[in-house]
């Protein structure tokens, strides 16, 4: 994958694109492993900025309720194993966070895009959900996400499937 462009987006009723990546302490984590109950991937730029703090924050309040439904919540960044610890531990994180060091995944997820901030060009994450069904198919994709009100958004869908 070049530098400038990102493999497309999965878009609703295409098979998500399998991967492996290893955790917050230290177990590799499957998508596949997870057939049978929906998932919820969700792309952040980086730990401890404010954005996705609150992001990591509202799924973890909301954890009780998408494990009723049966739902695995999976934050995903570029951020070592080792930040991802020290991100969980200062806010009491209760998600599984992911670290896609490489950007392979955020690749084949068409998160990793060309941003623009104070006239500077660079390639990031964008703020993207994805939640993916028991079949392994992706339900909805969120692009772009606005953090206030997004995990309760999220809740909503998984109640729905």
């Amino acid at each position: 994958m070049s530098d400038t462009m990102s493999a497309t987006r999965p878009e609703p009723g295409q098979t998500a694109p399998e991967f492996s990546l290893p955790r917050d302490g230290g177990e590799e984590v499957r998508l596949s492993a997870h057939l049978g109950a929906p998932v919820v991937v969700y792309f952040y730029p980086r730990d401890d900025t404010s954005g996705c703090t609150k992001q990591a924050q509202g799924f973890s309040d909301l954890g009780g309720e998408f494990e009723l439904l049966g739902a695995r919540v999976l934050g995903v960044s570029k951020d070592t194993v080792g930040k991802h610890e020290k991100f969980r531990d200062k806010y009491a994180l209760k998600v599984a966070l992911l670290s896609d060091a490489e950007s392979d995944v955020c690749e084949r997820y068409g998160v990793w895009v060309e941003k623009k901030m104070y006239g500077k060009t660079f390639m990031g994450i964008e703020r993207t959900t994805f939640l993916i069904d028991a079949q392994g198919h992706v339900a909805r994709v969120w692009p772009r996400v606005k953090v206030a009100g997004h995990a309760e958004e999220v809740l909503d869908a998984v109640r729905a499937l």
